[in-house]
């Protein structure tokens, strides 16, 4: 690669200088630059690269994928207006019938609470002024207490917030505005007139304590009474029309100040590189931009140099970024292998956003409104909590699940992004050879390369505890750390009296327990080595008794140490003198390798005859990645290990370890045929320690129960219709039942409706056994972020 080659940046975070006059203006086409006499309009490249990928729900394929409609707000039902209206009826009639005098009983409360010599008795015509006053008072708080009473019962309140809640922000907030300043008019005598007596009332009652109109004209009281009116409704509007929340987004708007001058390239199509415009590389930008348009660039190289500009920038080396570009093109940063794209693919990507696209959901009620009829993706995000995919053999698992995400790494692999190792079989189709940098095939002598036994670690406890776990982690007489702690005591003196750790041969002739090996080790061994000393006497000590762990390990390893694997798993130049023979020129390769750099490999595990073999292998390959994983946690891109199958791999250290990758970067596809190829105690802990779960057709009952166990319940509305037979008492009564009887032929019934809230299975054992359809799998996806998508069938063939 480029000497200014971006996967290994790391570090400072330095402030990224900008234009000081903001970005230049923007061609229609760029410039020609030397050696594109002429730049088309646009390249299916520059289609793609333009094309809007919306912000969506996890799992969702971005690419051209248009969010659904929201729903409509649901219209106010016809029997709520006419509730509405017939309050205001009744009160229109009765204010008429008080302002005729024939309201019944008109008069009573005003004469039970007023003094009489405010009347001429008998009747209530008014005396003095006061009596004057307190009729008007009593009119108008009269009309006050119909007009609220009218409300509340036509629930007038409700509908001005439903009326209201169809209208977004600040439309709301300048409705209720405008309706507080009617009010206001309304409530105050403005126009010498007060439609709704409410200031009036509360001035005339004044007076009326204050015995004078003195008290009630004062200024301080007049100042008092209209802000407390004004106050008032201001209250009610703002409530209504949810004016805090606006106000807050306005202040945080203006303490964030103007937007960044990099806001105008949203405008610009992203086949121009508006970001590098507005950063002032125009340079690089009109480069990349004919390169795209002259179809000299594919998706591999727009995302290969996208991913190196954001590196490049947060570090802020726009200069070299500049330089690189100016030099090589839209080939900068090529990845090791020279290769810019696959061989071929097999189904659609978007290297854009990372997403390779495995099925479509339906339209049924299952599927939430966001994604029915969506096409589903899977990313980085997802493939960070691991996937567990179960499902038979030509159910779609291998087809459809585990190659497109193969696939999809390898792409990403060429652009910088992750790192894969995939596992499988001879003939697992996984991907062709081109389409790998490193292949291994244990046992065929025509492998290139050849798997390091200890992924070059260089601590014995470490390179014992990975070892163990392959060895040793699914055996139940003793655990894995048991293992460790033996291995660890004879290969570290072993190291220490050769600079190396031992081979398959030698290590499984110290298992053993020979003692004439262990003796010439303990004579290898250097006079300051007191520590190993120690390390190796306890297995002279050990050796023929019960107590002797060697020989189960032995045992194991015995399966790697057959003539078909000669020459295979050395542990470095020196192997053949360990009575490793090289049979052929196979050379070592290390997983660590993946920690360090975007590598695409393939391990062919070993077919008919050596499924033991294959099935310890493939627990080693699973050790030494999560070790790997977990010691490389600050790296820049993705790593993730595919087995295609798991069985026999799972162990409680390994279950555990996959939970944790989350935070450092990394990810595992397991698939199994079914969820017995693993232990039941550990059934729990790996459907929990995954956060992406597929169930492809044709899983039994069984895995279905555990699978539903995991996705959990949800609460839905049921509606239950139990039908009554009607028996009646009158004669009459009777008589019409028999004749519709005897007319309908069924009994006169009624209906009891009972809708209620109950918590039932996302998918039932059952349903996943027999309701899932061929060519389909049940998905639940969970990102990184911890963003989540319940189980949603999806069909992988669409």
């Amino acid at each position: 690669m480029d000497g200014d080659e971006t996967r290994d940046a790391r570090g400072t975070r330095r402030a990224v200088p900008r234009p000081a006059s903001g970005p230049p203006p923007m061609p229609p086409v760029p410039p020609a630059p030397p050696g594109h006499p002429h730049v088309p309009q646009s390249s299916p490249v520059a289609t793609w690269l333009d094309v809007p990928r919306a912000d969506a729900e996890v799992g969702i394929w971005r690419f051209e994928h248009v969010p659904p409609r929201v729903p409509r707000k649901r219209k106010l039902a016809p029997a709520s207006r006419l509730g509405a209206l017939i309050p205001l009826g009744i009160g229109i009639v009765l204010w008429s019938l008080w302002l005729n005098n024939t309201f019944p009983y008109k008069g009573s409360l005003l004469a039970l609470v007023t003094p009489g010599d405010w009347w001429y008795s008998p009747t209530l015509s008014p005396q003095t002024w006061q009596g004057w006053v307190a009729r008007a008072v009593y009119d108008e708080i009269f009309f006050v207490v119909l007009l609220i009473a009218a409300g509340y019962l036509g629930s007038w309140p409700t509908l001005i917030r439903f009326w209201l809640g169809n209208r977004s922000q600040p439309q709301r907030a300048a409705i209720t505005a405008a309706g507080a300043a009617v009010a206001l008019v309304l409530v105050f005598p403005v126009l010498d007139s007060d439609p709704v007596p409410v200031y009036t009332t509360i001035i005339y009652l004044i007076a009326l304590f204050a015995d004078g109109w003195a008290a009630a004209g004062a200024p301080v009281t007049v100042f008092l009474v209209d802000t407390s009116i004004t106050l008032a409704v201001l209250w009610v509007a703002a409530r209504w029309g949810d004016w805090r929340p606006l106000v807050r987004h306005w202040r945080t708007a203006r303490q964030a100040g103007p937007r960044p001058d990099g806001a105008p390239a949203a405008v610009a199509p992203p086949s121009r590189w508006p970001l590098l415009r507005v950063a002032g590389q125009t340079q690089a930008a009109d480069l990349l931009s004919a390169d795209v348009l002259t179809g000299q660039m594919t998706d591999v190289d727009c995302a290969r140099v996208g991913r190196a500009w954001d590196l490049l920038h947060t570090q802020g080396r726009l200069v070299s970024f500049t330089e690189t570009v100016v030099r090589h093109g839209g080939a900068a940063w090529t990845h090791p292998s020279g290769a810019r794209d696959l061989p071929r693919r097999t189904t659609e990507h978007d290297l854009l956003v990372g997403q390779v696209r495995v099925g479509r959901c339906g339209s049924d009620e299952r599927t939430p409104p966001a994604y029915r009829n969506a096409g589903v993706a899977l990313d980085p995000a997802t493939l960070g909590t691991s996937l567990l995919a179960v499902g038979p053999p030509g159910s779609g698992r291998t087809e459809r699940l585990t190659v497109p995400v193969v696939e999809s790494l390898t792409l990403g692999a060429l652009t910088g992004a992750c790192a894969v190792v995939a596992v499988g079989t001879v003939g697992s189709s996984l991907g062709p050879d081109d389409a790998f940098d490193v292949v291994i095939r244990p046992g065929d002598p025509a492998s290139v390369h050849d798997l390091h036994l200890y992924a070059e670690a260089t601590d014995p406890d470490a390179a014992a505890a990975v070892l163990a776990e392959g060895l040793a982690g699914d055996l139940e007489t003793f655990g894995a750390g048991r293992a460790a702690t033996a291995l660890a005591q004879l290969i570290g003196p072993y190291r220490a009296a050769h600079g190396r750790f031992p081979a398959v041969p030698v290590l499984r002739e110290l298992l053993e327990g020979r003692p004439q090996t262990l003796a010439e080790l303990l004579e290898a061994l250097p006079p300051d080595a007191t520590a190993m000393r120690r390390e190796l006497e306890p297995w002279l000590r050990r050796t023929g008794t019960a107590a002797e762990c060697g020989p189960p390990l032995a045992d194991r390893l015995a399966l790697l140490d057959r003539p078909v694997f000669r020459g295979f798993f050395g542990t470095g130049p020196q192997a053949a003198e360990d009575g490793a023979e090289q049979t052929h020129a196979a050379r070592p390769f290390s997983l660590s390798a993946v920690g360090h750099h975007p590598l695409r490999v393939r391990i062919d595990l070993p077919g008919q005859g050596h499924e033991e073999a294959a099935q310890l292998l493939a627990r080693l390959v699973l050790a030494q990645f999560l070790a790997v994983a977990r010691a490389n946690g600050d790296r820049s891109h993705f790593v993730c290990l595919v087995l295609d199958d798991a069985s026999g791999t799972l162990t409680p250290g390994t279950v555990r370890a996959v939970q944790r990758l989350r935070a450092h970067h990394a990810g595992v596809v397991l698939g199994l045929r079914t969820l017995g190829d693993v232990p039941q105690t550990l059934h729990g802990p790996l459907l929990s320690a995954v956060g992406c779960r597929a169930a492809c057709s044709g899983v039994s009952t069984w895995d279905g129960r555990a699978l539903a166990e995991a996705w959990g319940t949800e609460w839905v509305e049921t509606t239950e219709v139990a039908k009554h037979t009607v028996f009646a008492d009158q004669p009459m009564t009777r008589f019409i039942h028999a004749v519709r009887k005897l007319v309908t032929g069924r009994a006169v019934t009624t209906d009891a409706v009972t809708v209620r809230q109950v918590e039932r299975e996302r998918w039932s054992a059952s349903e996943l056994a027999h309701a899932v359809p061929a060519g389909h799998a049940v998905l639940s996806l969970t990102s990184v972020k911890g963003e989540y998508a319940p189980p949603l069938l999806v069909d992988l063939h669409a």
